[in-house]
C-alpha cells in the first residue's frame, strides 16, 4: 500500500488546485524580489537624501539583506515546527508593517533599522513558500513548477525598476517606492489564507485526521482515482527550549543529516547569489560612475532584470531534459563570468549594455534550477529549515557585500579584478556540487539519496 505522500506527489497537476498554491507562493517570492532590488535604486537617491559616503551607501542594501539572513533561518526553522500556512502568512505582515514606517524615516539610522527589520519578515519568503509548493507538487512537474517558481523573482526585480525610473523625477521619490509595496502585499496576506497546510508536514507531525482531509481533498479536486494509503508513523523530534534552541537544533540536524548536501548547498547559495546580489545593489551606482544620467542608468538595470523573464523560461524548459546539476554547473559559472566582461567592456555603453542584460539572463538561468534543486535535497521534516539555512548563509555573507564591494572591493581591486575573484567562487562551487552531490531529477522527495532516477534525466548520478 502506497503512503498519502505518495499519492500527492503522483497526483495530475490542475491549475485550480496545486496551480493556486504555485501562484499564491510565487506572489510572495516576488515581493522579496521587488524589494532586494531596490536596494539598488534606494542607494543613490538615500545616499544624495542623507549626505552619505560611498562606504556608507553600502550599508542600505546590507541593512536589508542582514535582516533577510534572520528571516530566512528564523522561519525557516518556524515553518518545520508550527507549519508551513502559519509562517505563509506572517511573514509578508512584518515585512509590510516595517516598509511603510521605513518611508517615514527621519534620519538614516532610523531608517536602517526599519529597513534590517522589514528584511527579517521577507526573508522567511523564499523557505517557506518554496517548501509549501515543493510539498503540494506532482514530482514529475516538480522540476519545472519550482523553477518556474523563480519566474516571479524577475517580475518583481523589474517591477521594482519600471517604479523606480518612474517616480525619480517625482520630491522624495524614495519614500513613494517602500510605500507602493505596502497594498499588494496586504492583499496578498488575505489570498494566502486559503492555501491549506502541507499534507507532508501534516503526516511528520502525526496530524493523520488533517493530513487525510487535504489528501482526499486533493484527489477529489484533481480527478485522480481514490485509493487506499497509509500515513507513516510520526517523526520525533525534541522541542524543548525557546526559538533559539530550536533554531540550533535545526541547524545540527541539517549537517547531521548529509555534511556533503548541506555544504554543497550553503557553498552554490554563497557563490551564485553573491555574484548576483553585488550586480543588483551596485548596477545603478555602477553605471552612473560611468557617466550614464540616473534614468539611463535605472532603465539599463530594469533591463537585465526584464531578460531575467527569458532566463527563466529558458531554466524551465531545460530542467527536466538536462538536469539540474548540468543546468547550474554551466549557466551558474557563465554568469560570472560574463560580469567580467561587463567591467572590461564599461568604456562602451552599448558593449555594457548587452554584457549585463546577458548576465541578467544566464543568472536567471542558474538561480531558479539551484534553488528548486536545494529544495529536493533533504526530507520533509528539514526541508524548510535546510533551505532556510542555505538562504541564510548567502544572506549573511552577501548581506555584508554592497558595504565592502563599495568600500574596499570596487575602490582597491576595480572592477574586473572584483568580478573575476567571484566567478572563481563560482566555479569552485559548481565543481564540489559535481561531486559530491546527487542528481534529483525525477526522483521521489524524501528518496533523493536512495532511490535510482525513474527517468527524465540524462544526468550522471552521484550518490
Amino acid at each position: 500500500m502506497r503512503t498519502g505522500d505518495q499519492i500527492v506527489q503522483d497526483l495530475p497537476w490542475r491549475w485550480s488546485v496545486q496551480g493556486k498554491i504555485f501562484i499564491v507562493g510565487g506572489l510572495g517570492y516576488m515581493f522579496d524580489a521587488w524589494d532586494v532590488a531596490l536596494n539598488g535604486f534606494l542607494t543613490p537617491l538615500v545616499g544624495t537624501d542623507f549626505g552619505l559616503s560611498a562606504g556608507e551607501k553600502g550599508l542600505v542594501a546590507t541593512a536589508n539583506l542582514v535582516g533577510m539572513a534572520v528571516g530566512a533561518f528564523a522561519w525557516g526553522t518556524v515553518a518545520d515546527r508550527i507549519g508551513r500556512k502559519k509562517a505563509f502568512g506572517v511573514t509578508l505582515l512584518v515585512f509590510a508593517l516595517f516598509s511603510v514606517l521605513g518611508a517615514l524615516s527621519p534620519t538614516i539610522w532610523v531608517f536602517l533599522a526599519l529597513r534590517f527589520l522589514a528584511g527579517v519578515g521577507l526573508g522567511g519568503c523564499i523557505p517557506v513558500d518554496y517548501a509549501i509548493v515543493s510539498e503540494f507538487c506532482p514530482r514529475r512537474q516538480r522540476g519545472r513548477v519550482l523553477s518556474a517558481m523563480d519566474g516571479w523573482w524577475p517580475v518583481g526585480t523589474t517591477l521594482a525598476g519600471v517604479s523606480a525610473t518612474l517616480l525619480v523625477p517625482v520630491a522624495g521619490n524614495w519614500r513613494w517606492m517602500l510605500v507602493l509595496m505596502i497594498l499588494p502585499a496586504i492583499l496578498l496576506f488575505w489570498a494566502r489564507r486559503s492555501v491549506p497546510e502541507s499534507p507532508l508536514y501534516l503526516t511528520r507531525k502525526g496530524r493523520e485526521t488533517e493530513a487525510r482531509a487535504v489528501i482526499d481533498d486533493m484527489v477529489a479536486r484533481t480527478g485522480a482515482p481514490a485509493e487506499p494509503y497509509a500515513i507513516p508513523a510520526p517523526v520525533v523530534e525534541d522541542v524543548r527550549g525557546g526559538a533559539l534552541a530550536a533554531a540550533v537544533d535545526q541547524l545540527r540536524r541539517v549537517w547531521a543529516f548529509n555534511p556533503k548536501i548541506t555544504g554543497v548547498a550553503w557553498s552554490l547559495f554563497i557563490s551564485v547569489l553573491l555574484v548576483y546580489y553585488a550586480a543588483l545593489s551596485w548596477m545603478p551606482s555602477i553605471l552612473k560612475a560611468q557617466g550614464f544620467g540616473e534614468i539611463a542608468a535605472f532603465a539599463s538595470t530594469t533591463l537585465m532584470n526584464a531578460l531575467g523573464i527569458v532566463g527563466v523560461v529558458v531554466a524551465v524548459l531545460l530542467v527536466e531534459r538536462v538536469g539540474r546539476k548540468w543546468i547550474i554547473g554551466v549557466a551558474g559559472p557563465l554568469s560570472a563570468v560574463v560580469l567580467v566582461v561587463f567591467a572590461l567592456v564599461l568604456g562602451s555603453p552599448t558593449g555594457a549594455v548587452v554584457a549585463i542584460g546577458a548576465f541578467g539572463l544566464c543568472s536567471l538561468v542558474a538561480i531558479p534550477v539551484m534553488y528548486a534543486y536545494v529544495s529536493e535535497l533533504y526530507p520533509t521534516e528539514l526541508r524548510a529549515s535546510g533551505f532556510g539555512w542555505a538562504s541564510s548563509s548567502s544572506r549573511a555573507v552577501t548581506g555584508f557585500a554592497p558595504l565592502l564591494f563599495g568600500s574596499v572591493l570596487w575602490p582597491v581591486l576595480g572592477l574586473p579584478l572584483t568580478f573575476g575573484v567571484l566567478a572563481v567562487l563560482v566555479i569552485g562551487a559548481a565543481i564540489f556540487m559535481a561531486v559530491a552531490a546527487p542528481e534529483t531529477t525525477g526522483r521521489e522527495l524524501d528518496h533523493i539519496t536512495t532511490e535510482a532516477p525513474t527517468g527524465g534525466s540524462r544526468t550522471p548520478t552521484t550518490a
